[in-house]
């Protein structure tokens, strides 16, 4: 079976127990995390929160840049208050440039990618800072909210907190 047969099936499990139909739109918490796509983070678990509680913006890096237009919808129409960018140890975004990921989709696919910015960055703290820069720069987003940023260690599960 296709592991994605096997995420039906599951979903198929939990929609038959499903007592969340009535959770309203906005995140009952008002925040909107930026959080990296890596499967070893599970941001509800890693930071006590439950269905409904929060928007979680999900991408490679944890990037603001990928982030920014779910965060502009997610603060304009739907309430949220504060922001938190949630980067990570041993982030696959710390061991490839630019560079090599174009030459590398260049080789394998042969499509030329040189108009895509993959984000990636050399330093873990720096790259927090760097979201929370372009954060503050952007005129799409809240300015008069708390927004912070954090590294989260896949060893121990913990977080702390980066300032600019």
């Amino acid at each position: 079976m296709a592991v994605i047969d096997e995420l039906v099936a599951a979903n198929s499990k939990y929609s038959n127990g499903f007592e969340h139909g009535a959770l309203p739109l906005p995140p009952a918490r008002k925040v909107a995390l930026v959080v990296c796509m890596d499967a070893r983070i599970d941001p509800a678990k890693a930071l006590g929160l439950k269905e409904g509680d929060a928007h979680v913006i999900r991408n490679a890096g944890g990037r603001f840049a990928d982030a920014l237009r779910s965060l502009a919808i997610s603060q304009t129409l739907l309430g949220t208050e504060e922001v938190a960018f949630v980067h990570h140890t041993d982030c696959g975004m710390l061991t490839f440039t630019d560079l090599t990921i174009r030459e590398q989709l260049k080789k394998d696919r042969k499509v030329d990618a040189d108009h895509v910015a993959f984000l990636p960055f050399g330093d873990l703290d720096e790259s927090v800072r760097a979201d929370l820069r372009a954060y503050q720069a952007s005129a799409l987003v809240r300015q008069d909210i708390p927004v912070r940023g954090f590294v989260y260690d896949v060893r121990t599960g913990s977080v702390r907190e980066v300032k600019l």
